[in-house]
């Protein structure tokens, strides 16, 4: 996927557009992100969510090459998707201050709904930056990268955002939890 990703920004650069460029280098610096934070801090990351977070990126870069225009449902897998790295980063941050403070405790009941509320306000928050693109496109005349094509639109991509959010909170717990711990031994490390 990252050798797809690769080619897009070099077509971008040979056939002089922008947007290829921009969004192809931008999927390529998240999808490297795993990989630095495995050198640089040492967190266990497996090549599962490797895969996670460059399986998402990608389906968004193929989605604003053309397949959201031409496949009904590809627009609510990458909501779904986004929402469930959204969940697993708030899961795993909320479990490592969990486990490295003694003053705070997060009940798993409530873990749940954090997640749920962490991913539908970035849902909200994003679906209100397309709200302002497209005032923004209509007041200047400007093509914007993200539309909103509607109330119904935005229902759906709050709904699959609720399932990538549940499908975290199912499955979260039994595969970051080493994440969320060696991020509280980090803290332990650095605090003493």
């Amino acid at each position: 996927m990252q050798l797809i990703l690769l080619g897009l920004v070099s077509y971008g650069l040979v056939a002089g557009q922008p947007k290829a460029i921009i969004n192809g280098s931008i999927a390529l610096l998240i999808t490297a992100l795993p990989a630095i934070l495995k050198r640089n801090y040492a967190l266990p990351l497996d090549p599962w969510l490797g895969l996670w977070i460059t399986t998402a990126v990608f389906l968004h870069i193929l989605g604003a090459r053309g397949l959201y225009v031409h496949i009904v449902w590809w627009d609510h897998l990458t909501h779904a998707m986004s929402a469930s790295l959204i969940a697993g980063g708030g899961y795993t941050a909320a479990r490592a201050i969990d486990l490295h403070s003694d003053e705070i405790h997060i009940p798993r009941r409530f873990a749940f709904a954090y997640i749920f509320i962490v991913v539908l306000a970035f849902g909200i928050i994003w679906e209100l930056l397309e709200f302002g693109l497209d005032f923004t496109a209509e007041t200047t005349g400007l093509t914007m990268p993200l539309a909103q094509h509607g109330l119904n639109d935005t229902i759906r991509d709050l709904m699959f955002n609720s399932v990538g959010a549940l499908v975290v909170t199912i499955f979260g717990q039994a595969h970051l939890t080493d994440t969320a711990e060696t991020i509280r031994e980090r803290f332990a490390r650095d605090r003493t």
